[in-house]
């Protein structure tokens, strides 16, 4: 996503018109203090898609720090590719589910 920059006395002058800006150029715009950059403002929308990958990843983590679960899928993996399936059918009569 492209970016701007601005610096904090330029926020300041143009901040009560960054809604209408984010409606007709959604960038982030990064705010700079003495020329190194300090903050960033975001559309709201692309603020909530990265909360929304932060969770996910996160999820993705617990689950890759779970030792038994990771054995348990890398040998449903490897079963898998030594074709050791069993059919959908089966597994429904085995779980009562037909």
């Amino acid at each position: 996503m492209a970016q701007c920059i601005m610096s904090i006395s330029e926020v300041q002058d143009k901040f009560p018109h960054l809604p209408g800006q984010f409606g007709l150029d959604p960038k982030a715009i990064t705010i700079t203090r003495d020329g190194k950059p300090v903050m960033a403002i975001l559309p709201y929308d692309v603020y909530q898609s990265l909360l929304e990958k932060l969770e996910s990843l996160q999820e993705t983590l617990e689950i890759m720090q779970d030792e038994e679960l990771m054995a348990s899928l890398r040998e449903g993996i490897e079963a898998m590719e030594r074709g050791e399936t069993v059919a959908w059918e089966d597994v429904q009569r085995e779980l009562g589910l037909e």
